[in-house]
């Protein structure tokens, strides 16, 4: 047998026993992480951990968890593609557990920061980072409320992952958020950005040879 052979033979075993430990890890994990990565942030606050101005603190402390659960949720395929290890039965829980932080997120902007509804509407039209961050909080919705085996029978497959493409919307608008809350050009927020766009680009790049093929006429 040769060397390159007994390598791929080892790389092939190494990952047929990490995928059978990612199998036996439970889904429910990912929910247990996402009111950890609430809760931490609320808890800093009430023991006076987060600085001189603990509400916006703890505001973009939730946001950013959001976007790292989000950026986590685009990269399982291209993980799965890259590595072997199937992934995908976390994925609907990223995205759930995504929108659970942010609910947490706009709920400290909403009470804590704005606590004026007179306010919100005019924050949502005049500021561009306010505008951006509820367009993708709008997308999550209906990718939320079709993620179920069932809503997935009602709609049909093809018009589920239609539908479902707005993640590749959402998380780019998510990213565009980011780094305008930290206002200028700010290195951690462009990173996320530069992160997002390659993992779309991997996910993209798996997409149009099919569709080529697809469009392609029958002899």
């Amino acid at each position: 047998m040769s060397l390159a052979r007994a390598s791929t033979d080892r790389a092939g075993g190494m990952a047929a026993r990490i995928g059978r430990l990612v199998g036996r890890v439970p889904v429910t994990i990912v929910y247990a992480v996402g009111l950890m990565l609430i809760a931490w942030p609320f808890t800093r606050a009430l023991t006076g951990a987060l600085g001189p101005d603990p509400v916006r603190t703890l505001e973009q402390d939730l946001g950013l968890s959001a976007l790292q659960v989000l950026v986590v949720m685009l990269a399982v395929t291209p993980l799965r593609r890259l590595s072997g290890i199937s992934l995908l039965r976390f994925r609907r829980a990223l995205g759930l557990t995504a929108l659970m932080i942010v609910i947490a997120h706009l709920s400290v902007w909403l009470f804590l920061d704005v606590a004026d509804v007179g306010r919100i509407w005019n924050d949502i039209v005049r500021r561009p980072w306010i505008t951006v961050g509820m367009a993708a909080f709008l997308m999550m919705l209906p990718l939320a409320a079709t993620s179920t085996a069932s809503a997935i029978r009602r709609l049909g497959a093809a018009a589920w992952r239609r539908l479902h493409m707005l993640t590749y919307v959402l998380v780019p608008l998510a990213g565009v958020h980011f780094v305008m809350v930290r206002k200028g050009w700010q290195a951690e927020p462009l990173l996320y950005l530069a992160l997002i766009a390659l993992l779309l680009a991997l996910r993209l790049e798996r997409l149009l040879p099919r569709r080529r093929s697809a469009s392609r006429p029958r002899p």
